[in-house]
């Protein structure tokens, strides 16, 4: 009978970028400053949005929840990233390991619930206008929120219910710069059968309905708007969509990108990059995507910038 070594832990290692030991101040200063733009982008949002009674309407208040949700995702992985890079440390605990896992997984579920609510929303905005106000109410708007905040946490809630009771793991060198679930759970010693049980209903869960709710979303509003007579119509009714769709892409492709790049490479270096479009690129990007193709954020912006000058 095959053995394997085992490992009781109290602490992991995050060998995301150790291996690039003479790139270290170029990636300091590089993934410092992507942070502090990525912060700073979706903060500025936030507060056009809160600022400006032009912009409180349904759409801006869940792009300014996704903008939480992107500074909350950013922010549980990247400084801790930041900081071992500047202290040539890969060390993590195991408490830290799995609280920062934990706050992965709220904040990043919800982005992908968030973004799924924002389909819905231009669904009712373009395929049923005229009673828009009447079901996108704020009391409706803030119930797709609590919903999404809670599903997060009780997806967070599963896989912590899987990892906490594991004491023994195969090594704890994990290939990336942060605790990733799926890696800590192929770290594990026990019985992986009733895990991937798990994992494959949490999967369908967040994972297929949301994008399906999106797709079916995008079939019905592209079915409404190729039924409008007016170019200009058509337009109009595209552009009011394109920033969501351009950037659930971004977040959907960049994650596809990562899962497949852990299916195909065992390579720390290519895992690690890979994860960090998803994490910092793509929250990164979101800000410029919505201010650039949204005249009324730009507003909102513009008059913060005049108030403070």
């Amino acid at each position: 009978i095959e053995t394997q070594n085992v490992t009781c832990v109290s602490e992991f290692h995050l060998m995301g970028f150790s291996e690039m030991t003479e790139l270290q101040p170029l990636l300091f200063g590089l993934f410092l400053s992507m942070y502090l733009v990525t912060v700073l982008g979706n903060l500025l949002i936030v507060l056009a949005v809160s600022s400006d009674s032009h912009l409180h309407s349904p759409m801006y208040f869940f792009l300014c929840n996704l903008s939480l949700a992107d500074v909350g995702f950013t922010s549980t992985t990247v400084p801790k990233m930041i900081v071992d890079i500047h202290t040539h440390s890969t060390v993590i605990s195991y408490v830290g390991c799995l609280t920062q896992m934990s706050l992965f997984l709220i904040c990043g579920c919800m982005d992908d619930l968030i973004l799924t609510v924002m389909a819905y929303d231009r669904f009712v905005a373009i395929c049923h206008p005229l009673h828009y106000q009447v079901i996108m109410n704020p009391c409706r708007c803030a119930f797709l929120v609590t919903v999404s905040f809670f599903g997060s946490l009780l997806e967070s809630l599963l896989h912590n219910l899987i990892l906490l009771p594991v004491t023994c793991y195969k090594a704890a060198e994990i290939s990336n710069f942060f605790c990733d679930p799926s890696q800590l759970l192929n770290l594990t010693c026990d019985d992986t059968f009733k895990h991937d049980i798990v994992m494959y209903l949490i999967g369908i869960t967040f994972g297929f309905f949301p994008i399906s709710g999106i797709l079916f979303s995008y079939y019905k509003i592209v079915s409404s708007i190729l039924r409008v007579p007016s170019p200009d119509g058509k337009y109009k009714a595209f552009s009011t969509c394109g920033s969501h769709l351009l950037v659930v892409c971004l977040f959907y492709g960049s994650g596809l990108g990562v899962y497949l790049s852990a299916s195909f490479s065992t390579s720390s270096r290519k895992s690690a990059v890979a994860s960090l479009m998803y994490t910092l690129v793509t929250p990164m990007l979101n800000p410029f995507i919505y201010s650039l193709r949204n005249r009324d954020i730009k507003r909102a912006l513009q008059r913060i910038v005049n108030r403070i000058s």
